[in-house]
């Protein structure tokens, strides 16, 4: 990487998206302080493909090894060990709040840390998903063809999920998406075309036409995603944030599933 800028950028996104333990850069006070994606935005689709990566290489690995749905598992624990779960708590949070009948209401549940039925239920069909789409992957493309589709997932899933901060106001003024910036929607275009450049990673796996349908299929979701926040709770937050990636990287790797 040849922009330090970009580099350091890189690294504060992912302390943002991971528990990777990175050191501290060089001038930074403050290594834990809120991000400001306002600056991070063309960083994003990187840290996700350093994520996906990782996880790519725990899948090459664990299938020199296993059969493919453990190797599949495997990668799946290391991706939700190195995230700390954070995308799969938006999950949850969001698909509780549906028990919620008020805007108030459903932001209360989602800032609530307990997992109720809907949440639990989403985060056991979530993994599964997922788990499944990999495991089929490794069997239909050779792992190391899946983990560059894993790569290219995390980053399209990623940005995809900036589309709330980029478009649409916090829901409410205390929560971590207030905290963490307002991009714009310039940025997020420049993230956007950069996550479709790495999308071609997943050439290999699925074909030109797969991955095409693979990020049709993630601009509409991140579409979808914006519509249902404004509906939801009148604006973005972090918990529908997580709950984007997550649904926009389980439509990626089906896709790219079918064309495997």
């Amino acid at each position: 990487m040849d922009n330090p800028a970009l580099w350091r950028d890189t690294i504060r996104a992912l302390r943002f998206f991971s528990r990777l333990p990175l050191p501290a850069l060089p001038g930074e006070s403050d290594p834990h302080a809120a991000p400001d994606l306002a600056r991070l935005m063309p960083a994003v689709p990187l840290a996700g493909l350093v994520l996906g990566g990782l996880a790519g290489i725990v899948l090459i690995v664990a299938a020199g090894l296993w059969p493919p749905t453990v190797a599949a598992i495997l990668c799946v624990a290391a991706a939700v060990a190195m995230t700390g779960a954070f995308h799969e708590d938006g999950l949850a949070d969001t698909a509780d709040s549906f028990g919620g009948w008020s805007v108030e209401q459903r932001l209360t549940i989602m800032k609530d840390s307990r997992i109720g039925t809907f949440g639990a239920s989403a985060l056991i069909l979530g993994l599964s998903l997922r788990v499944a789409a990999i495991a089929g992957l490794l069997a239909a493309a050779g792992a190391g063809r899946a983990a560059l589709a894993l790569a290219a997932a995390g980053a399209v899933s990623r940005t995809a999920a900036l589309i709330l901060a980029a478009h649409l106001p916090p829901a409410r003024p205390d929560g971590a998406a207030h905290a963490a910036g307002v991009p714009t929607p310039e940025g997020f275009g420049r993230a956007c075309l950069t996550a479709a450049g790495i999308a071609l990673l997943a050439w290999p796996a699925a074909g030109f036409g797969g991955v095409i349908i693979a990020l049709l299929a993630a601009a509409g979701l991140a579409v979808a995603a914006e519509r249902f926040a404004v509906r939801h709770v009148g604006g973005q937050t972090g918990d529908i944030a997580g709950a984007t990636q997550q649904a926009v990287e389980i439509a990626v790797l089906l896709t790219l599933l079918m064309f495997a």
